[in-house]
């Protein structure tokens, strides 16, 4: 995939999939460390270690439309690429994490991509789930939460296009500010 956003949507997919309700998403970029670390962490059915392992095999899938299961197998393949490490955490009834670290300055490391459209897509998509995420760039912070949101919004639907339109702004203009050197340490 050309993005690593292209793999959070598919690692949330999986999730949705596991009847998870709530799923966060955080990005660190430590760049002291020169460490690059994305995960996915859900409440979903979660798996047994045997599951895990097969999850990782890219001849494997629990999906019927296919017979091959290429999205974890590629993600961790990226990592390996890039000096880094994958690791999936699970537990049956409680949940899965996905965890992908990679060398930050690593030439083949993709690029993020543009994760306000990638979260304004699943929260449109799942307004009736709840999302959470953070991007964390040294001591700089941005963070966002659909059950903060929800709360604010009352009656108001998550999907509604005007605000999605706020919610894709706030999300660009929060991790714009990451990137400067003069940004502000917490959002």
């Amino acid at each position: 995939m050309k993005e690593l956003s292209l793999h959070i949507l598919d690692i949330v997919q999986n999730s949705i999939r596991a009847e998870a309700d709530r799923i966060g998403i955080s990005i660190v970029e430590d760049t002291a460390a020169d460490r690059f670390t994305l995960s996915v962490e859900d409440n979903g059915k979660g798996m047994t270690v045997e599951q895990v392992t097969k999850a990782i095999d890219p001849f494997f899938t629990t999906r019927t439309t296919r017979r091959v299961g290429l999205g974890l197998s590629l993600l961790k393949a990226a990592t390996e690429r890039c000096a880094g490490e994958f690791k999936v955490t699970s537990t049956p009834g409680r949940g899965t994490k996905v965890t992908a670290v990679f060398q930050r300055s690593h030439w083949d490391r993709a690029p993020l991509g543009d994760m306000a459209a990638t979260m304004i897509t699943l929260v449109a998509s799942n307004p009736e789930l709840d999302f959470s995420y953070s991007h964390r760039v040294d001591e700089r912070e941005y963070s966002f939460d659909t059950a903060e949101v929800r709360k604010v919004l009352g009656d108001v639907p998550l999907n509604d296009p005007s605000v999605l339109a706020v919610l894709r702004k706030d999300i660009a203009e929060g991790l714009a500010e990451l990137q400067t050197k003069d940004a502000l340490p917490k959002r």
